[in-house]
């Protein structure tokens, strides 16, 4: 039986670990926080799961929370460009009867790491180095790290051959009461903003462990308007500020949000990250290889929301290779091959976010993405395809990414339409 540990306790370690564990893998995850530590600590960045992330998961029985999350059927996406004009996208987030989720990590996170202990898979509760990891590689036959920070970050150089679109960012969320449904809506439509004066604003419906509540999350780029926090204000006066700068950039989800309050006292998030990737095979002292995988090779610009997704897809990829590889060594070329397996979804994932981040970079939108936009409100099934995408962002490059593509395709649905 083939020994892997799995350094990190995070999305996409404690995925793959299970996914192993049912193919009759000997799998260890080691983690410096146990379920306890995690689900009492701070909140991190909510992300969707998207409906193909979330069927993979029901595939490994992980979907522990659909009867009690908020399903998110549709979505809205505002834009504010520079004119004072506001443009609108409504569409479904999934086909048929699928829908996206979203868990807050603390409660998705502890409860996977018990689940994969309940199942027999072995946790163990430490904090590891370099020189750790040294060790272990005599007694397992891959190590996967999936925690980038500190000392085993520094195991993973940057990878300036791939395409990254890195721009430092802003972040600040907190998780909110009280938010009122738009009038004839549904109040768990997820809802996004863009515009071209600040920076990206995003309120979804969540499953905390305080039930069911909104994610409130707004990113701008270092130093621009919604980056408001340099003195770590407390829980009331950042929802303060959140809610009035919404009020000046995206109005709609402030009147959405006016009259909210926070969950508790653990309810907001303020933090700076830079998307990066990369190079995915960290070498020890020793000479020993070890594989990184998700946010340590690839963080994605939160823009995009597309952290989980990401995550999701590099486990399953990951999976995928372990068990095509057989019995052969891991060594090198089989670390390398699977990460292609996994960037073969990043690469277009990133060239989306990068479109995304850089709409307003040249003082507004291209003139073909307006073409889009008029197109998406007043055909659904463009407006569907936009916001389907953020499921699968490969399909961008099919028609949104390329101007041609973009006007090819909206002449194509016009045509159809008899317009």
């Amino acid at each position: 039986m083939r020994k892997i540990l799995i350094v990190g306790a995070g999305h996409a370690g404690l995925h793959l670990a299970h996914s192993l564990l049912t193919e009759g893998y000997d799998v260890t995850v080691i983690t410096g926080q146990s379920s306890l530590e995690i689900r009492t600590g701070r909140p991190s960045i909510s992300q969707f799961t998207f409906p193909t992330a979330l069927n993979w998961e029901r595939d490994a029985n992980l979907d522990l929370w659909s009867a009690l999350a908020p399903q998110i059927r549709h979505q809205k996406l505002y834009l504010y460009p520079h004119d004072g004009s506001m443009r609108t996208i409504k569409g479904r987030t999934g086909t048929g009867n699928d829908y996206a989720v979203s868990v807050d990590r603390r409660v998705k996170m502890a409860d996977w790491l018990e689940y994969f202990e309940d199942r027999g898979g072995k946790v163990v509760i430490h904090g590891v180095t370099v020189t750790d990891l040294d060790y272990f590689s005599r007694m397992f036959d891959l190590i996967v790290v999936a925690v980038g920070t500190g000392e085993l970050g520094q195991l993973f150089d940057a990878d300036t051959s791939r395409f990254s679109g890195a721009r430092p960012r802003s972040i600040a969320q907190a998780y909110i009461y009280d938010v009122w449904p738009d009038a004839g809506e549904d109040e768990n439509i997820g809802w996004g903003a863009t515009a071209a004066r600040a920076g990206n604003t995003i309120l979804l419906p969540i499953l905390t462990q305080e039930g069911p509540c909104h994610n409130l999350l707004l990113v701008d780029k270092r130093g621009g308007p919604m980056d408001a926090w340099p003195d770590r204000p407390g829980p009331e006066e950042q929802l303060r500020r959140m809610k009035d700068l919404l009020r000046q950039y995206a109005p709609e989800t402030f009147d959405r949000v006016k009259d909210a309050n926070l969950v508790d006292g653990r309810s907001t998030l303020i933090e700076g990250l830079t998307p990066q990737v990369r190079n995915p095979v960290g070498v020890l002292p020793s000479g020993g290889r070890v594989l990184g995988m998700a946010d340590v090779v690839v963080t994605m610009d939160p823009y995009s929301v597309q952290s989980w997704n990401n995550s999701t897809r590099c486990a399953r990829a990951y999976f995928e290779r372990i068990v095509e590889h057989g019995d052969r060594p891991f060594d090198e070329e089989f670390l390398v091959s699977a990460f292609d397996r996994f960037w073969e979804f990043g690469l277009p994932n990133q060239q989306w976010a990068e479109m995304a981040s850089t709409w307003w970079d040249a003082g507004d939108m291209a003139p073909f993405v307006y073409e889009v936009l008029g197109a998406a409100e007043k055909y659904p099934e463009v407006a569907d395809r936009w916001l389907q995408g953020w499921d699968y962002p490969p399909d961008y490059a099919n028609w949104l990414l390329d101007p041609e593509r973009a006007l090819a395709y909206v002449a194509e649905v016009k045509a159809r339409h008899g317009d």
